[in-house]
């Protein structure tokens, strides 16, 4: 026979204080001393006492819900992020529905537009299609978090990674061990906005303050950061005879689809040449040799968007603020001869 639930009056009645005063520890207000707290949270503990999540919501007019709108889950970054997002929402008694635009103008649109924000108290949102020009986009009537690298100076809160300078710290790292011809995978030719114009532009500050000339010859092509992309843009660098004696893949997928051609060609990682990525994903750690990357700091990012977003939620009105996470290179056997 199932238990009838305990109620609140249940609890006040153990802890010997008003419903009110149970209402206000329930919900976290600055409004109750220290000793009535602990009475009142002894005697949830005894009792059992659940909070009504759902009921709670109604009354204050939002669903429990936020939105996280990503490019692509198949990417393994964007799978973690996602991961990290849920345990960062969680953590806050938060729900997350995911969305996938598939880096798609239209889908895009669609989801800044969609009917499924009205199921949600607000959006984390993460464009590829979408641009600088698109930035009044942006204003919607709903709470919304930026993410990733297409549209800056926007008018919403923006959490984004340190793509110049995590670049930089891969190409700075190559240098210290003597390498001088560093080729690139994941180059996309005309792009000044994004992750890939903001990691090459890093490189290239980098090579500028060691006195390393930049060679265009050493930018591998591979528009979709994937693993066969950038096995194809290791082949075709291979196949050009550029000469090169350490590889930075914009991203992990493309970093570990180089090394795979590495392998396939019988040139020796780290011995002839050092690879290094960007992203650290789990898989990494697991590759063969174990592969360097730039952590951007993704469980960072992920909670303090989500932090942002419920602040926004829950009425903050400051103006729009730039987060720019910590990153680090974390350093494997792939740089390590």
């Amino acid at each position: 026979m199932r238990r009838a639930a305990v109620t609140m009056h249940q609890v006040a009645e153990r802890a010997g204080v008003s419903i009110k005063t149970v209402s206000n520890v329930v919900n976290d207000l600055p409004l109750v001393r220290p000793e009535t707290r602990a009475r009142v949270e002894e005697a949830i503990a005894a009792l059992g006492y659940r909070v009504n999540v759902s009921a709670r919501n109604l009354r204050r007019g939002r669903t429990g819900l936020i939105g996280l709108a990503l490019p692509e889950l198949s990417l393994p970054y964007f799978a973690e992020l996602a991961d990290s997002v849920m345990e960062a929402a969680s953590a806050r008694g938060t729900t997350v529905l995911i969305e996938q635009t598939g880096a798609e103008r239209a889908r895009e649109l669609a989801v800044l537009n969609s009917d499924h924000r009205l199921l949600t108290d607000g959006l984390l949102f993460s464009p590829l299609a979408l641009g600088q020009d698109d930035v009044e986009l942006l204003r919607v009537p709903y709470a919304l978090v930026l993410l990733g690298e297409r549209i800056f100076h926007g008018p919403v809160d923006h959490v984004t990674m340190a793509n110049v300078d995590g670049a930089r710290a891969a190409t700075e790292h190559l240098l210290a061990r003597g390498r001088r011809r560093i080729a690139v995978v994941g180059h996309h030719p005309g792009e000044t906005v994004g992750s890939a114009a903001l990691r090459v532009q890093g490189y290239r500050a980098a090579l500028e303050a060691a006195g390393v000339p930049f060679d265009e010859r050493l930018l591998g092509e591979a528009q979709q950061w994937h693993r066969n992309t950038g096995a194809d843009a290791m082949r075709a660098l291979l196949e050009d005879g550029v000469r090169f004696d350490a590889v930075f893949g914009l991203n992990d997928a493309v970093a570990l689809g180089a090394l795979h051609v590495l392998h396939e060609r019988r040139v020796a990682v780290p011995e002839e040449v050092l690879v290094v990525g960007f992203d650290a994903v789990q898989e990494t750690a697991y590759s063969s040799p174990p592969l360097s990357t730039v952590d951007p700091g993704r469980e960072d990012i992920a909670r303090t968007a989500v932090g942002l977003l419920l602040e926004r939620v829950a009425g903050a009105d400051v103006p729009p603020r730039l987060v720019v996470a910590p990153h680090r290179v974390l350093v494997r056997e792939s740089t390590t001869p």
